[in-house]
């Protein structure tokens, strides 16, 4: 049976396809949970905060709150079945604080009331009984006290420190990079619906069905087979909804239980500021030591991240940090020291990258330095130290077989005419004392799998009606992604069908079990495969029907543009899965795919963690004020390699969208937290996410033309996150400007991330001072 051609004009993937939600997103009939009919008797929930960074929980007050009209009553640790705990590898997090609190924000308990605004105004009006604890608040202050959710993680290559003492040149330096909310447009919400004999049906906007399917059970002391959790799609995410959607569903499925009808529970966007966990911010301490070209000859590295006050995701955000310290890079000798620091604040989580952002930004940084100091160009320095032939084996011991980074920079840098501009660019700055421009060209080499190997596994399901339409489901999650959409051209092509023709379905734990989340950015690669083996099955089913009846080969049977054709001719799609059904052929089929090749010992951090690597460039052009620190981003020229794209339009809003998202991180995104721990930046009047008028006027974003060389599903590469490591150009663009404040100095551009006005003017003013 002949595969159908995906490179014909009639394929449906290589082609920019509208996002299967799109129209019904526009015309507003696209419905997200809180759209959902609310069934009669639904009750509201809201939580109740505590107002303590650390203390000893004695009790609660509650009786002015439950006086209000339309309170029902309240729902604490006492009303919990199951588990008081979530079921994570620590189980270090309680479900609602037991004996003692742990930060400003933390869950307490709920009240429930008839309407949202009642059950939040009571919420505020609950006084909780703490006695205050000292607090650890700070990296700095967890380091001192040796304060860790997890062990620290060491990984060592070589001989670092006697590397670097026998280099001809030697820099150490410190920075910090701090956290980034992940600011989803739909907020964290969850409707709980009491099913007969135990039943449950969870309504959850979250990435991760099956362990909401998993932690409301524990938490109800039921099995699995009871709890149904269903996710049409989430109004984003980028990995605020891996974990932490799980407390909103355990919280109104408690709720429920108590009360014996469904309760939806949807955070406010303050509650869900203070509530959940962010991007890990982490400080650096770097020692280097480098040869006359710059080429790396000793790396230490040390990494202490705030994690918060539980572990959540933090031990394999951390490993992915250290796992990305390399980047595009050769280490021959590397010693990278990693420390996960308990704080009384939100427990950090997932977010966009996953770690790897704060792992390459640390070797980029330590590459513009050295540049600097022996006075060389920064892109130079950094070819010269690419992974290449010979230097081709990862501080981890994965071989790098893949590698693309030194083609792809040198068609970057050809294409965005950088030697010129950097030229233009030092003409400027040494006539204009007050705006300095920077320029910079920053790589990306992101691995593409979970790194828990189990993780790495997909199941769909196919189902072809005798009309000849389809119906697709997997166990992944739409969140604007367009997930969905990919999916939907792979089994219209698999199947020879119009686009059109295929319909998909809400993400549910009773369709495909034990799903793996939808994050690592391989949402495509897994379920999409999955979803490709499934319809594989049903096309070799009638082309071996049809071929008994026409008495040719199966192989000879091919499906295309809506025909099933055949030496003898050509019949509708629909006409022969009509006579097919009533032949008794089976037309639906379940689909599974795991990764090949992988495999990873978290103990000793060796392995193949990752199936391949997705690469990128960016050049990026800013300008800075040095009298306010003032500062934008002028220009972007992007080179990313998608392999042979499912979707080019969908591939270039993922890009364009990540590095945006990154740009916000190290330019305005700041967190800050006062003495006694409460999150002050905790709404969009004072947390800045980038908007229309951030993106620059120049922002070219080019698809590098190879497929991928793995046997990917249709040789396509992941998208999702390794577009927001680009943005760390913008991070050196603007060291590049501050540092042409004083170009005759040798010494590091200290500068903090975010790099708002008062960070910049801070890195100039002391670019500025005598050493």
């Amino acid at each position: 049976m002949n595969a159908p051609d995906l490179l014909s004009p009639a394929a449906v993937c290589g082609q920019p396809v509208v996002h299967e939600s799109a129209r019904a997103q526009v015309s507003g009939a696209a419905t997200y949970i809180d759209d959902l009919p609310e069934l009669k008797g639904t009750l509201h929930a809201a939580p109740i905060l505590s107002p303590v960074a650390h203390g000893r929980l004695r009790g609660i007050d509650a009786a002015q709150a439950l006086q209000q009209p339309g309170v029902v009553g309240l729902v604490t640790a006492a009303d919990i079945p199951g588990d008081r705990y979530f079921p994570t590898p620590m189980r270090d997090e309680p479900v609602f604080a037991i004996d003692e609190v742990c930060y400003v924000g933390q869950v307490v308990g709920l009240v429930v009331a008839t309407d949202v605004n009642a059950a939040r105004a009571a919420a505020r009006q609950v006084q909780c009984d703490i006695e205050p604890l000292p607090a650890v608040l700070t990296i700095d202050e967890a380091m001192a006290a040796q304060s860790y959710v997890l062990p620290p993680v060491h990984l060592k290559r070589g001989d670092a420190a006697g590397a670097i003492a026998a280099a001809p040149h030697r820099l150490e330096g410190a920075f910090a990079v701090g956290g980034q909310e992940h600011f989803y447009l739909e907020g964290q919400i969850a409707y709980a619906i009491p099913q007969e004999q135990d039943g449950w049906t969870i309504h959850s906007s979250t990435q991760h069905p099956g362990e909401v399917q998993h932690w409301v059970a524990h938490a109800l002391g039921l099995d699995g087979h009871h709890v149904r959790v269903e996710c049409r799609r989430m109004g984003g995410g980028f990995g605020g909804k891996e974990t932490q959607a799980g407390h909103l569903a355990v919280w109104a499925a408690l709720a429920a239980r108590k009360f014996g009808q469904p309760v939806k529970l949807r955070l406010e966007r303050l509650d869900d500021f203070m509530i959940t966990g962010k991007r890990h911010n982490y400080q650096y301490r770097y020692r280097v030591g480098f040869d006359g070209e710059g080429r790396i000859l000793g790396l230490q590295v040390e990494l202490a991240s705030q994690c918060g006050f539980s572990a959540d995701l933090s031990g394999a955000v951390n490993d992915r940090s250290v796992l990305h310290i390399d980047n595009a890079y050769y280490l021959e000798h590397v010693q990278i020291d990693s420390y996960r620091c308990k704080t009384h604040t939100q427990s950090n989580t997932a977010f966009r990258g996953f770690g790897g952002p704060q792992g390459m930004i640390a070797t980029e940084a330590v590459l513009g330095d050295i540049a600097r100091h022996l006075g060389l160009d920064p892109l130079e320095v950094r070819r010269r130290n690419f992974y290449g032939p010979g230097r081709d084996v990862t501080p981890y011991g994965m071989t790098v077989e893949d590698n693309i980074a030194p083609q792809l920079v040198a068609r970057l840098a050809e294409e965005c005419r950088y030697r010129e501009r950097r030229e233009r660019i030092a003409q400027w700055n040494a006539q204009h004392p007050v705006l300095k421009r920077g320029l910079a060209l920053t790589p990306v080499k992101f691995g593409i799998s979970f790194t828990i190997t189990a993780f790495n596994q997909a199941g769909a399901l196919v189902h072809v009606y005798s009309d000849g339409t389809v119906l697709v489901n997997h166990g992944g999650t739409e969140m604007g992604q367009g997930l969905h959409t990919k999916v939907c051209q792979i089994v219209a092509d698999e199947l020879g069908v119009p686009f059109e023709r295929v319909r998909i379905t809400a993400s549910a734990t009773d369709k495909v079990p034990n799903a793996s989340a939808t994050a690592a950015s391989s949402g495509t690669d897994l379920n999409g495969q999955a979803a490709q083996y499934a319809a594989r099955q049903i096309r070799q089913r009638l082309a071996a029907f049809v071929a008994a009846q026409q008495g040719c080969p199966a192989e000879a049977v091919v499906f295309a543009g809506g025909k099933v054709i055949t030496p003898q001719g050509s019949r509708e799609f629909a006409e022969v899965t009509h006579e097919a059904y009533m032949a008794r052929v089976q037309l639906w089929s379940d689909g599974f795919y795991a990764t090949p090749k992988i495999h990873y010992d978290k103990q000793t951090l060796q392995g193949r963690p990752f199936y391949y690597f997705a690469y990128g460039a960016a050049c990026t052009e800013v300008v800075i004020d040095t009298l306010t620190g003032e500062n934008r981003v002028m220009a972007v020229d992007i080179l990313h390699d998608v392999g042979r794209s499912v979707n080019p339009a969908l591939d270039r809003g993922q890009i364009e969208g990540g590095f945006v998202q990154g740009m916000g991180w190290l330019t305005t995104e700041e967190l800050k937290w006062n003495a006694e721990g409460r999150l002050t930046t905790h709404a969009p009047s004072t947390y800045k996410i980038p908007t229309a008028g951030d993106v620059p006027e120049h922002f070219h974003v080019s698809l590098w033309p190879e497929p991928n060389r793995e046997e990917s599903v249709f040789r396509s590469k992941a998208v999702g996150e390794p577009p927001f490591m680009l943005a760390i150009s913008v991070y050196e663009a603007l060291r590049d400007a501050i540092a042409a404040v004083a170009p005759q100095r040798r010494d590091p551009v200290v500068l903090d991330a975010p790099a708002t006005p008062e960070s910049v003017l801070r890195a100039v003013k002391a670019r500025r001072a005598q050493r």
